[in-house]
């Protein structure tokens, strides 16, 4: 076994080679003065199981390629098998026509990543599970729930607490969290005027004088999130906290969560935040390492991966 980093997000993946007690391939990933990609692994892989770890996030297309052509050079290069390690799956919103005459790009996606050679899947958290569908290759997709779940445990010590889904697409999510937790369920009743915005219309569930724990898969430019939170408090709720796994965060979104009346967000380190959210008292890094190592280690040793969620 052996692990290939892309350029998206190194911190992740020598945190990944650390609790493996391994290190990275040695490769040459650079550009061109054009924008195209170059792609060099720089030792002997033949016949080795390579575990390529690369996020499809912001510049997702960069990324989305470099990620093909690292599966083309390993590939080339005689790698006995390659599992494409993707913790954060970009294109993943774009799962369904919505509209007539639009794309699917998370099944586009799923084909060229088959087409390129993979033979595996790992990713985190997929924004819609039917997702694993798309492919004709393994797909792993890993919770970071139990994660979520140690860190409610450990800092918040109300014992009045509720999880909270952000839309009724997030019901499922924020249901399997409140589960551990051993908790009631709300809902936040959302409308999209159009994409990117969103407006709350009401709140399912009781949540006056209750500490809030909102749990989704991604926050991207913070509206539904910080939307929800504010509803959240005028409803009555005593304290808004925060549990997402992707912190997409574009434009403006850390100065929105800084400024809103949520308690903490907590995100996972699935996309490189680290010189984003510095300065951001209110939010809080979660590595998901340890996990991705375990999922790496018991895939290679041929045994459960399912175990983890347990």
């Amino acid at each position: 076994m052996k692990l290939l980093s892309g350029n998206s997000n190194k911190p992740l993946s020598k945190s990944i080679a650390k609790y493996l007690k391994s290190k990275l391939v040695n490769s040459s990933i650079r550009n061109f003065s054009d924008g195209e990609i170059y792609v060099e692994i720089n030792e002997n892989i033949r016949g080795n199981s390579i575990f390529l770890i690369q996020s499809v996030s912001s510049p997702a297309n960069d990324n989305l390629m470099e990620l093909l052509l690292c599966i083309d050079a390993l590939k080339r290069s005689s790698a006995k098998n390659i599992t494409a390690v993707i913790p954060y799956f970009g294109y993943a919103r774009q799962d369904r026509k919505v509209a007539p005459r639009t794309s699917i790009s998370a099944k586009l996606v799923s084909n060229l990543i088959t087409k390129a050679g993979a033979d595996r899947v790992v990713t985190v958290d997929l924004h819609a599970g039917q997702i694993q569908g798309f492919f004709d290759i393994p797909v792993d997709n890993l919770f970071a729930t139990p994660i979520f779940a140690r860190h409610v445990k450990k800092k918040i010590k109300s014992k009045n607490l509720i999880c909270v889904a952000p839309d009724v697409g997030g019901t499922e999510r924020a249901r399997a969290l409140g589960k551990i937790l051993n908790v009631g369920l709300a809902i936040v009743d959302k409308r999209r005027p159009k994409p990117g915005q969103s407006q709350v219309m009401n709140i399912i569930g009781d949540v006056k004088g209750k500490t809030c724990i909102l749990v989704d898969d991604i926050i991207d430019s913070g509206g539904t999130i910080v939307n929800a939170a504010k509803a959240l408090k005028d409803r009555g709720a005593k304290e808004v906290y925060v549990y997402i796994t992707h912190g997409v965060l574009s434009g403006e979104a850390v100065n929105k969560i800084k400024k809103s009346v949520i308690k903490n967000l907590v995100i996972t380190d699935t996309i490189d935040n680290m010189n984003r959210v510095k300065g951001a008292k209110n939010i809080e890094v979660l590595s998901i390492s340890g996990l991705m190592g375990e999922a790496i280690k018991r895939i290679s040793n041929s045994t459960s991966v399912s175990d983890l969620f347990k």
